[in-house]
Order: C-alpha cells, then sequence, then structure tokens
C-alpha cells in the first residue's frame, strides 16, 4: 500500500492538491455566517491584504507536515482497502482537526509576523470547531486527489 505522502505529494500530484486545498479553504471561509463568519471573513481579508500570495504560500509550506501528520491516521484507515477516505474523516472529525491544528499551533508558535499571530491567536479557540465543520470538503479533496 502507498503511503500517503506517496499518493499526495509526487512531482505531478502536488501542485494539484496545493491548489485543490486552496480553493477548499476559500470555499470554507466564504461559507461562514454569522458574528462568527464575519470575523474569520474578517481575519482571512485581513491576512490576505497582508501578502496576496499568503494562502497558496501556507498551504505550500505545510503541506508536507499536514500529511506526514495524517500518515498513521491513514494506514490505519486503509487496513480496509473499502474504507472511504471523504466519509472516514469525516466520522473522525475530532481527531483529524485536532492533528492538522497541532501543526498551525506549531507554525504559529514560530511565526516572526505579529499581525498573523494575533489575527490566528483570535481565531484559535474557535479553530477546531470550524476545522472539523470543513471535514467534508477536506474529506471530498483528500479523495479527488487520489488517497
Amino acid at each position: 500500500m502507498a503511503t500517503l505522502a506517496e499518493i499526495l505529494l509526487n512531482d505531478a500530484q502536488r501542485p494539484k492538491l496545493i491548489a485543490d486545498c486552496v480553493v477548499v479553504i476559500e470555499e470554507e471561509v466564504a461559507s461562514k455566517t454569522g458574528v462568527t463568519g464575519f470575523a474569520v471573513k474578517a481575519a482571512f481579508k485581513a491576512v490576505k491584504a497582508f501578502k496576496k500570495t499568503i494562502i497558496p504560500d501556507a498551504v505550500e509550506a505545510l503541506v508536507d507536515a499536514f500529511v506526514a501528520q495524517l500518515e498513521g491516521y491513514y494506514a490505519e484507515i486503509k487496513v480496509n482497502p473499502t474504507v472511504d477516505i471523504g466519509a472516514a474523516v469525516v466520522r473522525d472529525a475530532d481527531r483529524v482537526a485536532e492533528a492538522l491544528l497541532e501543526i498551525t499551533d506549531q507554525r504559529a508558535e514560530r511565526n516572526r509576523h505579529k499581525a498573523l499571530v494575533s489575527a490566528y491567536k483570535k481565531l484559535r479557540p474557535q479553530g477546531k470547531k470550524h476545522v472539523c465543520a470543513a471535514m467534508p470538503r477536506v474529506g471530498a479533496m483528500l479523495k479527488r486527489n487520489g488517497a
């Protein structure tokens, strides 16, 4: 069985994965509603105003760590080859969200851009809820990319 990194991060697939991740992020932010949605959209707009390519650059910088973080989970669920990755990440949303947020938390601790870290820290208390809500899109994206 191929590893998640072999499937998603090879030279042919990696650019497609990164572009797909950016679309997932943009769609997820656009779907937010209410006061929290307004805050998420405002922070997202501020971050993008800071640097136009920040979202694809961030995905590029984080994708290896995200995939590495999910390798054990992927191997676990792929013991049964009939398991659908999309359904699995939705079912295990809490676990997958915690794994992904561990990476972004570590990154925020090392980031030297105070405005970005401040925006992240303001949104982080609600982060798990938002990442869990994104799992249907994340699962579909993983599936589209061959996982």
